[in-house]
C-alpha cells in the first residue's frame, strides 16, 4: 500500500487541463471515427457479396476477413465506450441512442449495462469492495487477503485465468442479455439480437459453412484477448480498499491509488483504445480519449511537482504484476 501523500489540488490539475482546451467534446472528430467503422462494415458487406469472385485460398479470404472484422469490433467497444462517457456529444440521451449502432447491432452488447457496471461503480468507486465487481474476478484473487474458496481454482488459477481472457468477448454478450432482461429493456433486448441475423446471418448466408465458422472463430478468439489483455492492465493489481476506507478519499488520491497507465506512445494509444492512459481516463473520464496522451503529460508534470506517486509501467511488466499478485492466490 502507498504511503505517499496525496493533497487534495484536483481542482488545480482540473483548470491547467481544462485552460489547455483537452476537456472540450470532439462531436467531428468522433462522428468521422463512427462513420469509418460504419463504412468499414459496409466493406464487409460487399466483401461477402463477391466472396466467390476473389482469387484468394478461402482460409486466407477467411482469416484475414475474421481480423478485419476484429478491428471494426474492437474500434466499436471503444467508440461506444466513449460516447457511453459523453466524450463526443453532451446529451446522455443522443450519446447513448448513438451508442446502439456500435454497441447493440455489431457487439450484441447492452449499452444499459455497460453504463451502470462501468460508468456509476466502477469509475465512482474503482477498486472498493463493496461497489466495484470488476475487482472480485476469479474468486476474489485480486482483493486483500485472497486466500479463495475454490479448491479448483487455487489449483488451476493460472490456467483459468489466462484461459478465460480468450472468452471475454462471449462473456460480455451474456452478461448484457442478463442485465438486460432481468431490468427488463426488452428495445435493447430487441436491438441486441438484431445482432445476429445482420452481422451472422449474412456471413454464414453468403460464404461456405467452412469459411464462416473459421470467420467465426478467428474474430472471437481474437476479438477477446484484444478487449481483455487492454482491460487487466488498468486497475487488477492495483491498491483495492473497502467501503470504509474508499469514501475517506479525495476523488483525485482514489482513482489515482488505483489505477494503471501504460507506457509508450501513440501505437499503444491506439492498440489499447486510450485504456493506456487509465490514470487520466479515471481522474477525467469526459476527456476525448483523442486527447489523453496530452492531459497524461501534464497528469505527470503534475504529480512530480507535488511530490504525489504516479502508477505507470510497460505493458509486459504489468502482465506480470498481474500474474505475481494471481499467484498469492
Amino acid at each position: 500500500m502507498s504511503t505517499t501523500t496525496y493533497p487534495d489540488n484536483f481542482n488545480e490539475l482540473k483548470a491547467q487541463v481544462k485552460e489547455a482546451g483537452l476537456l472540450q467534446r470532439v462531436p467531428v472528430r468522433g462522428s468521422l471515427e463512427m462513420l469509418a467503422i460504419l463504412l468499414s462494415m459496409g466493406v464487409v458487406y460487399y466483401l461477402v457479396s463477391i466472396w466467390s469472385t476473389i482469387e484468394i485460398d478461402s482460409l486466407y479470404k477467411s482469416l484475414g476477413l475474421g481480423l478485419f472484422m476484429t478491428v471494426i469490433f474492437t474500434r466499436a467497444v471503444y467508440v461506444s465506450h466513449d460516447l457511453l462517457h459523453l466524450q463526443y456529444f453532451k446529451s446522455k440521451s443522443l450519446s447513448m441512442k448513438l451508442s446502439y449502432p456500435f454497441s447493440a447491432f455489431i457487439l450484441s452488447n447492452s449499452s444499459s449495462w455497460w453504463d451502470f457496471k462501468h460508468n456509476v461503480n466502477h469509475h465512482t468507486w474503482c477498486n472498493v469492495l463493496e461497489k466495484d465487481e470488476d475487482i472480485w474476478a476469479l474468486d476474489g484473487a485480486f482483493t486483500p487477503n485472497n486466500k479463495g474458496n475454490s479448491p479448483f481454482l487455487k489449483k488451476y488459477k493460472h490456467i483459468v485465468f489466462w484461459g478465460a481472457l480468450f472468452f471475454m468477448y462471449g462473456a460480455f454478450i451474456v452478461q448484457s442479455y442478463n442485465f438486460a432482461i432481468k431490468r427488463k429493456l426488452w428495445g435493447e433486448v430487441a436491438l441486441m439480437l438484431v445482432h445476429w441475423p445482420l452481422v451472422w446471418g449474412t456471413i454464414f448466408y453468403f460464404l461456405p459453412l467452412a469459411d464462416a465458422l473459421i470467420v467465426f472463430a478467428t474474430l472471437y478468439f481474437t476479438l477477446s484477448p484484444w478487449l481483455a489483455f487492454g482491460f487487466i492492465t488498468n486497475h487488477l493489481g492495483c491498491e483495492v480498499f473497502d467501503y470504509e476506507e474508499g469514501k475517506e478519499f479525495s476523488w483525485m488520491e482514489l482513482q489515482m491509488r488505483t489505477s494503471r497507465s501504460l507506457k509508450g506512445g501513440m501505437l499503444t494509444h491506439w492498440f489499447y483504445g486510450g485504456l493506456n492512459t487509465q490514470i487520466e481516463h479515471h481522474l477525467f473520464p469526459r476527456a476525448p480519449r483523442f486527447n489523453l496522451l496530452k492531459v497524461q503529460k501534464m497528469t505527470k508534470d503534475f504529480a512530480k511537482k507535488h511530490n504525489m506517486q504516479y502508477f505507470e509501467m510497460t505493458p509486459v511488466q504489468a502482465y506480470v504484476q498481474i500474474n505475481n499478485v494471481l499467484a498469492k492466490y
